[in-house]
């Protein structure tokens, strides 16, 4: 009777996507700190808006890695971020171009290694158990294969499961492949923070360094009833799993979402009047990245929702339910308006949170998304 072959994972995440599409744009500004976000105006010939000039509420969506260096980061405001890099490029975001090199990048993916399953508009996992060839032989295919469709880089982690390749396709960036293999736990997973572990929330790894526990290792070696005590017996057994380096889950090629939500936690809890235009810019952004992912996975939805946890860490949610499926940024801004009016906001918002549930496909609906009009 033959074994299964052992599980080999891959976790493939594009390196600063958004800014690396931009760059095939803008060849010139290789090397240099870029920020996109806002919406500002087009660059003209030889002139780009720098940061500095930028007034308003916006958020970064993405940078490179010299903005990076410099302290620049996703989901940051924009004028934190034009007091960190001032002189950094300010590039308006163009989503129809990052759609189409995604679907590039993943069918030169597929044409290698077909079993994958999306996680984003930039990101994949990749079941390579059955393929003959060397993981590494396999990994340095696919990189040059979407390098070759692209023209971009992209970093790739490889390991017996998800949570770990997950991990690792972050630890050589950019244009990075690492091999997790027996002892790397140890030697490469283990001494990273606790907070490098998708599912481990800034409140959480708060909690955890109060405890002491500030590495991988350290919650490796923590006291169940400890974690127990103060996460719950699901989460605290899923910490101890993950510290582990287990994890059974399979690459799922193909799965009907029963929903799809954006979220952000702030770095500071936001007041609802003196922060309103950061709150109201944050809140269409989690409306656009809906919109974005259900396009992406074509698909319509007819239930609009909120979520909101305040600072006192109560969770509030709200939803609406349209007579029409919609997929439109603007109509699931003003559906969540509407349920953020039934809400109380008598404290500081600490997350804020967009959800579309009831979902169908878009050929369901009638072949195209039903896009309404607002009065």
């Amino acid at each position: 009777m033959d074994l299964p072959a052992p599980r080999r994972i891959a976790h493939l995440d594009m390196d600063a996507f958004y800014a690396s599409v931009e760059l095939l744009r803008y060849p010139q500004l290789r090397g240099q700190p870029v920020v996109i976000g806002g919406r500002g105006p087009e660059p003209t010939p030889g002139r780009f808006a720098r940061l500095r000039d930028y007034v308003g509420r916006a958020v970064v969506t993405t940078s490179t890695y010299e903005a990076r260096a410099l302290g620049v980061y996703s989901a940051m405001g924009m004028m934190k971020a034009a007091q960190l890099a001032p002189d950094a490029v300010l590039l308006p975001a163009h989503f129809p171009t990052y759609r189409h090199y995604s679907r590039l990048f993943k069918d030169a993916v597929a044409a290698i290694a077909p079993c994958i399953e999306d996680r984003g508009i930039d990101e994949i996992y990749i079941d390579l158990s059955d393929l003959p060839d060397a993981s590494r032989t396999l990994a340095l295919a696919i990189k040059a294969a979407v390098r070759e469709a692209t023209g971009l880089v992209c970093s790739i982690g490889i390991s017996p499961n998800k949570l770990l390749s997950k991990i690792a396709s972050d630890l050589d960036k950019p244009d990075g492949l690492t091999l997790i293999g027996p002892g790397d736990l140890e030697r490469r997973i283990w001494p990273l923070p606790v907070s490098k572990v998708n599912g481990v929330g800034p409140k959480a790894s708060a909690r955890l360094v109060a405890l002491g526990i500030e590495t991988i290792a350290q919650l490796a070696d923590a006291s169940p009833a400890l974690l127990q005590e103060h996460f719950g017996t699901s989460y605290a057994r899923w910490l101890l799993e993950m510290a582990h380096g287990i994890d059974a889950r399979p690459v799922v090629t193909h799965s009907e979402p029963k929903s799809l939500s954006r979220e952000t936690t702030f770095e500071r809890d936001l007041h609802v009047r003196r922060d309103r235009a950061y709150l109201s810019e944050i809140f269409v952004q989690l409306c656009e990245q809906v919109a974005e992912d259900l396009r992406r996975k074509q698909l319509v939805g007819y239930t609009v929702g909120i979520k909101l946890r305040f600072e006192d860490f109560k969770i509030v949610t709200r939803d609406l339910t349209l007579a029409d499926a919609v997929q439109d940024a603007t109509m699931i801004h003003q559906t969540a308006g509407q349920c953020l009016k039934r809400v109380t906001l008598d404290r500081r918002i600490r997350l804020l949170g967009v959800r579309m549930s009831n979902l169908q496909s878009e050929q369901a609906a009638g072949g195209y998304p039903v896009q309404l009009a607002l009065c």
